[in-house]
Order: C-alpha cells, then structure tokens, then sequence
C-alpha cells in the first residue's frame, strides 16, 4: 500500500493557535478577557486602511490584482525599488513557504538559530528538506555559528530580526560581514516582521544590505505596526532574479482584494503608525518597571512582545492567566518552559495583566 504523506509529514507538530476568545470564555465561565499572547497591534487596524476597505468592498465580485500594481507602486515609492524587486504575498507566512517551495529540493538542508520564529522548520521539512538549527547565544542569533552550520547542502538560511521569540537584533555591521562571508549560492530570507518598532541605529536593515548578498530575500508584513494581521497581508524585496522565479511558483490571486487596498492606504497613516509606536514604548516602560519590582527577569526587546521568566512552568502559569481572563503566551514550544511571552497592550491592559500575575504568583505560592 502506498505511503499517504510525503516523508517526515507524520511527524510535524501542527502550528499551536490559540482558541477564540468567545470561546475560551464559554469554556473557563468567564467574561471580558484580554489577549496579549499574538504580538496583535492593541490600537486595531490603521483607520486609513479601514476606510479603503469599506471603498472596495463593493467589487469583491471581481478577482483581485494579480500583479498587486497599486501597492507594489506605493512601496515602489516608499523605499526606492523597483516593483521587479518586490513581491506581495498572503502575509509574509506564504513568502517564507513560497521561497522554500521555489528553492528548495528534497534532501536539502535550510540552517536557522533556534528558538526563532517556528513557521520556518515546518515549511523546511513539510517541502522534505532538512533543517539544522543553531542554539542562540544569550538570547541572540549567533551569526558566526549560523555561518560554520553551512555546508555544500545547504540551500537556505533563516534569520528572523528582530528575532521571535527573543525580540534580541542584530547590527548593520554584524549582518554585513555575515552576508560577505557565505557562498553566494546561498539563499538567505532576512524576516524583519518587528523591524518598525527598532529605535537602535545601528540596526541592520534589509533594504540597505541587498548589495551585500546576491541571494538576500527580506520579508516584512502589515500585520504588526499597521494592525492588519486578519488580512494577511506581506512583502518582500529580493533581487529580480529572486522575484522572478518567485513568480513563477505563486498563486496568481495570492493577495485579497480588501487586503492590497488597506495596505496601499495603510503605508500612508504615519498618524497611526507613530501612535502605535508611541503606545509600545510606554507600554513596556511600565511592564518593565512593574516586573523588577515583583522580582521577576525579563529579556529587553526591540519590538512590540517580550519574554518573562516565570517561578515553575511557564505553561502552569499561562492557564492560571487564563482563568484570570488574561491570555499570554507559553514558551513550550520554543524549548523555553520557564518562560512566557506578551506583548505591551493598551495601558488598562497592561495593568490587568500586571495584577493577573501578582494574583497568579500569590496563589502558587
């Protein structure tokens, strides 16, 4: 009888989601939870990006632009490339799973630091390669590791900056001397999800180390800063070659109608992206403040989430934090069970999250 999966299918781990909130309260008997557990924009969508969509919602009988002319032209304009080198996607999920489907052969191998963002090993071994991943060094991808992993079968390195789950980056000059320093037959995706809430300068950026590395493909989405994650909506910036052959593997309607509108007018809301920024930096500022003076460590970031190293297991104190109606992140998965994850939310928020931990760690004790 015949196999009925691809090899290694059987032993992947489904992406752990988490449940609806509507449901979660049915189930726990509870009432006005908040969610702090996806790294979600607290604000909502970019209200410029939700006036397009009430614009457009009258041609969905039409199929969407293929092309993605008007959004690839804004982002044209808005960082200085051409739209050969640019390509949209059903969030930058599908752009990691399409560079894997377009490059990469059965048996190849794909090298990543761990933990990181998990899309990528499944993606790897869902496509029957193999991937090899580089233990971080201080909660910080360690670049020299990553480039002694690669070997003549290595066809693609992933390196998520800021990196998910650490929120750790890494600099111009680091990145630089790595993309340099690899074979040029060497696909690198460079994820920048976070990459708008860096304030460091020094900051390696995709968009200014295109010439550095042939193969560089830089990923970022309008899920975060722009508050568009139920859209799905990304892109990413590659050499034409890249692109190209990118294109020829792409679903030809990839990117939805309502998406491509609200992401066109989404790159013009400076008002609300700066709001949002804004909103982040008090928020970890008093999240920050609140944990040292329960006694609690946490690992500094450079985007909207963080890690709190928590007594015990960390997936004990996530359903606590359930039954308190506050939901958080559980590391488990990213081999980190001492810790969780959160991202700063609006300031009632963040104090219930606060005062839901307090009331957790008093009860555990």
């Amino acid at each position: 009888m015949k196999k009925l999966t691809r090899e290694g299918i059987e032993e992947l781990v489904p992406y752990p989601p988490g449940k609806p909130i509507e449901e979660l309260e049915r189930e726990l008997g509870i009432s006005g939870s908040i969610k702090l557990a996806s790294n979600e924009n607290p604000l909502g969508p970019s209200p410029l990006a939700v006036e397009a969509i009430l614009q457009k919602v009258k041609t969905l009988n039409r199929y969407p632009d293929g092309s993605g002319y008007y959004l690839k032209s804004k982002l044209s304009e808005k960082y200085g490339l051409p739209q050969e080198q640019i390509i949209i996607g059903n969030g930058s999920n599908e752009l990691i799973e399409l560079a894997v489907r377009t490059f990469l052969c059965p048996g190849e191998e794909a090298v990543q630091a761990f933990p990181t963002f998990l899309v990528y090993e499944k993606m790897v071994r869902g496509a029957g390669g193999r991937m090899i991943s580089v233990p971080l060094s201080g909660f910080k991808i360690d670049l020299k590791a990553i480039s002694q992993a690669i070997t003549p079968d290595t066809k693609i390195v992933f390196i998520n900056n800021p990196n998910n789950p650490t929120g750790s980056i890494l600099s111009r000059d680091e990145m630089r001397l790595f993309l340099r320093g690899i074979p040029r037959d060497v696909i690198v995706v460079l994820d920048e999800a976070y990459i708008e809430f860096v304030s460091d300068e020094t900051a390696a950026r995709g968009l200014e180390l295109l010439g550095d590395h042939p193969l560089l493909f830089v990923l970022r989405t309008f899920s975060k800063l722009y508050g568009l994650a139920g859209l799905r909506i990304g892109y990413g910036f590659a050499s034409k070659e890249l692109i190209d052959y990118m294109n020829r593997v792409r679903q030809p309607f990839n990117a939805n109608t309502l998406a491509q509108a609200a992401a066109t007018a989404a790159l013009e809301d400076t008002e609300f992206a700066s709001r949002t920024l804004r909103l982040i930096r008090e928020g970890l500022g008093y999240l920050y403040k609140s944990l040292e003076e329960m006694g609690l460590e946490y690992v500094p970031t450079n985007t909207n989430f963080f890690l709190i190293k928590v007594p015990g297991s960390g997936k004990e104190i996530y359903k606590r934090m359930l039954r308190q109606g506050v939901i958080v992140r559980s590391m488990d998965s990213y081999d980190l069970p001492e810790y969780i994850r959160i991202n700063a939310g609006l300031k009632e928020e963040n104090e219930r999250f606060i005062g839901a931990l307090k009331k957790v760690l008093v009860d555990l004790k």
